[in-house]
């Protein structure tokens, strides 16, 4: 790989960073509880950051695997978030007080770190949307933003 894969790498995981960064100023400054299909994206999003993170200093042969790591943490996230989408639009479908969020809570990053990954929420709340888009779809289209980049970075020709 050339040596824009470290940069974009760095980019991505900074970019990622951020919208955990957002998804906390939405919890604690705008009271927006985060449902479990909330915390899932985050995790997704943690992972993305990590994974990208992580692979920016590793040598750069090691690109090209860590890129398709993010890749499956990006399409499992947007899976995640895509799944929010419709249970929003589907009401009488909820992912409240259920199984999802008891197990969730229970799993020890919600332990350490329970202002981040600590489920409160419920799926089927509705904000109001931030520049024309809910939450989900802000997550989905990001999702969708990591997953071209990581699969450029994954798939293309070394020279």
């Amino acid at each position: 790989m050339t040596t824009s894969a470290k940069p974009l790498l760095l980019s991505v995981a900074l970019a990622a960073l951020a919208l955990l960064g957002v998804a906390l100023y939405l919890q604690f400054v705008e009271n927006m509880l985060p449902c479990p299909l909330c915390i899932m994206q985050r995790y997704g999003f943690a992972a993305v950051a990590l994974i990208c993170l992580v692979t920016a200093m590793l040598p750069q042969a090691a690109s090209r695997a860590g890129a398709g790591l993010g890749l499956i943490a990006a399409l499992t996230g947007g899976g995640v978030a895509g799944w929010h989408l419709w249970i929003k639009a589907h009401p009488a479908v909820s992912c409240g007080i259920d199984p999802l969020e008891t197990s969730l809570n229970k799993i020890v990053t919600a332990k350490l770190l329970p202002f981040l990954f600590k489920a409160d929420g419920l799926c089927t709340t509705d904000y109001d949307p931030i520049f024309g888009l809910s939450i989900p779809q802000w997550s989905l289209a990001w999702f969708v933003v990591f997953a071209l980049a990581l699969s450029w970075l994954a798939l293309r020709r070394t020279r």
